[in-house]
This record gives C-alpha cells, sequence and structure tokens, in this order.
C-alpha cells in the first residue's frame, strides 16, 4: 500500500528562533492554531495537547515522537471527538521541519500516513478541501511578520 501525506510549506521573514518559539509557546500558538495552546514538556514520549484556551477543551491529543530544537519535531494526532476510535492506528503523525535560508525560515508540515488511519482516503480529502496546514501557516507568517 502506498503511503499517503499532506504537505504544506510557508517561507517567512524571521529567524528560525523565532519561529520555533511561535511552535512551543502556548501563548502564541493560541493565535494560529483556532484558539489552541500547546501542552507539552517537550520530552520524547510525553504527550502533546491542543487545548483551547478559553473552553479548556482538549481538541487534539498525541504523543511527541521526535524534537530536535530550531529543526523538526513530530507528534501523532488524534481528535478525541472525532468518529474514529482511540486507537493507535488512527492516529496521524504531523511533522514539522524548520530549515534557514538566509534571514528567512523554510517551515514546512507533513501530515499523514492517512492510508494507514481508519477512512483514510475520506480523511486525505477532508484534510485537502479544508486547505490542509496552509491557513495555519500563512497565519504563523502573519503573526510573525507583523511583530
Amino acid at each position: 500500500m502506498s503511503k499517503l501525506y499532506t504537505e504544506d510549506e510557508v517561507i517567512i521573514n524571521a529567524p528560525i528562533s523565532k519561529v520555533w518559539e511561535a511552535l512551543i509557546d502556548p501563548a502564541i500558538t493560541k493565535k494560529y492554531m483556532f484558539g489552541c495552546e500547546v501542552e507539552c514538556d517537550w520530552k520524547l514520549g510525553s504527550p502533546v495537547i491542543w487545548r483551547g484556551a478559553e473552553d479548556g477543551v482538549e481538541y487534539v491529543t498525541g504523543t511527541l515522537l521526535q524534537f530536535e530544537k530550531e529543526k523538526c519535531f513530530a507528534f501523532t494526532t488524534f481528535d478525541p471527538h472525532g468518529e474514529y476510535e482511540d486507537a493507535p492506528e488512527n492516529y496521524l503523525t504531523a511533522t514539522y521541519t524548520l530549515s534557514s535560508n538566509g534571514d528567512e525560515t523554510i517551515l514546512k508540515v507533513t501530515q499523514g500516513d492517512y492510508a494507514a488511519v481508519a477512512e483514510g482516503q475520506k480523511r486525505y480529502k477532508d484534510t485537502l478541501a479544508q486547505g490542509g496546514w496552509s491557513s495555519v501557516l500563512a497565519q504563523i507568517k502573519v503573526i510573525l511578520e507583523e511583530s
């Protein structure tokens, strides 16, 4: 079976350190991640929770799989309010990768493998129809370039 991932990328006119901070600082994540603050101690195997800043609801849960400061981090993702069983085989993996291009930072997010989860084709098509990570990346760019 072939693998199925979404991939989105943005170039941000900001240093890697500033982009990195925006990815792991809950006070900043709530500005671009639909009002959610990220909760994690950034140790491998730790829970990653995206919690609504206003309502306290856990909207996405997962586990930290990779963490290399100012380079990349990856975590599993699962919507506990979704229609799929909360089982490891239904979790996707989101990977953030940063690279420097002079004064700019290239931020890429991949998510998948949709081919390995329940109703993967439908979930993949739904994600693409919603724009994948492009709206989140665009918002990070705006926040960082305006500050």
